[in-house]
């Protein structure tokens, strides 16, 4: 028996006790992706789960506190120089790097793209890959 899985449905609850009402609350959220690279199923659910302890903890990724730090540091990863059809970039395949990990969920959550410190980021197609080159103005 052979099977290809192509999308992945994560949830994850929370129930808590409000004692001065005397009440319960729950909350549930669930998530369903497309998953194009079966080899990535773990990264994506890990990606999912995250996105899903912030909602219940009543954060966002869309809206960050002023005050925190950046969660990822490109400087932290190691990049090296490269050239595309379309120029020179760096690219990074430092996957032992929690930096990386870190900027990798980032970019999943921002649909493989971002513009960051004035970077535009990419994930390539393999998954496992980040490029980067100076955004353009």
């Amino acid at each position: 028996m052979s099977f290809k899985v192509t999308k992945i449905t994560v949830g994850k609850g929370k129930t808590c006790e409000d004692p001065k009402k005397g009440e319960w609350t729950r909350a549930y959220f669930e998530l369903e992706a497309e998953i194009s690279d079966e080899s990535q199923l773990e990264l994506a659910k890990g990606s999912l789960e995250s996105l899903l302890t912030l909602w219940l903890g009543g954060e966002t990724l869309s809206e960050p506190q002023k005050t925190q730090e950046p969660w990822w540091s490109p400087a932290k990863i190691k990049w090296e120089a490269a050239d595309g059809p379309n120029g020179p970039y760096e690219r990074s395949e430092d996957v032992n790097n929690k930096d990386f990990k870190l900027m990798l969920r980032d970019l999943q959550a921002h649909n493989g793209k971002l513009t960051r410190e004035g970077f535009f980021y990419w994930i390539f197609t393999n998954g496992s890959t980040v490029g980067r080159k100076l955004a353009k103005r």
